[in-house]
């Protein structure tokens, strides 16, 4: 049950960072989000620092869920339009879409990562199999240093989205096959 706990109440953290900042990141508001009793989300943190740490491992290991499975059931690209699309629906559908809370806590993470770098090490990009299918398709390509490449397209693109969340608007495949087309010379 622990565990189970500990989990709901991560949630429930990504849902208040995401609703109401970092500033409105809150035991109370976390116990209120998890409809849990006043004093819960504090037995299980007793600092709002390993509240906070505990809610950028959730996010990581979400995002990770996500990325290996968008990998594994899209195999490398076989040309720019599947990568383009692949990229576009994980943005349209992960990132921007019911995936938007999560996206904007992530942010707010990355932010607040800055003045601690025990959540920058959690936050480091990892591993996973729709990174290398990105990688593995510059690298059929031909491109030079295709790891880097790969870095510089997925960051372009983390930048679209975090312009449009805050700014409004949706990323649009255009902007990805620029962004692709760039990567790939």
């Amino acid at each position: 049950m622990s565990a189970d706990r500990r989990t709901l109440l991560a949630d429930a953290a990504i849902h208040v960072l995401a609703e109401s900042g970092m500033r409105g990141l809150t035991h109370r508001a976390v116990d209120r989000a998890a409809n849990l009793p006043p004093g819960t989300t504090s037995a299980y943190y007793r600092t709002r620092q390993a509240l906070l740490t505990a809610l950028v491992r959730r996010l990581v290991a979400l995002d990770q869920t996500e990325l290996q499975a968008a990998g594994e059931r899209t195999p490398v690209p076989r040309n720019t339009e599947e990568l383009v699309a692949g990229i576009a629906a994980f943005v349209e559908q992960r990132l921007t879409g019911e995936g938007r809370r999560r996206s904007l806590a992530r942010y707010a993470c990355a932010i607040e990562s800055v003045h601690h770098p025990e959540l920058r090490e959690i936050l480091v990009p990892r591993e996973n199999a729709a990174r290398r299918a990105v990688r593995d398709f510059l690298a059929a390509r031909g491109v030079a240093d295709a790891e880097a490449r790969t870095v510089t397209l997925l960051s372009c693109v983390d930048g679209l989205v975090f312009d449009r969340l805050v700014g409004g608007g949706s990323v649009s495949e255009q902007e990805i096959h620029g962004l692709v087309a760039a990567a790939s010379r």
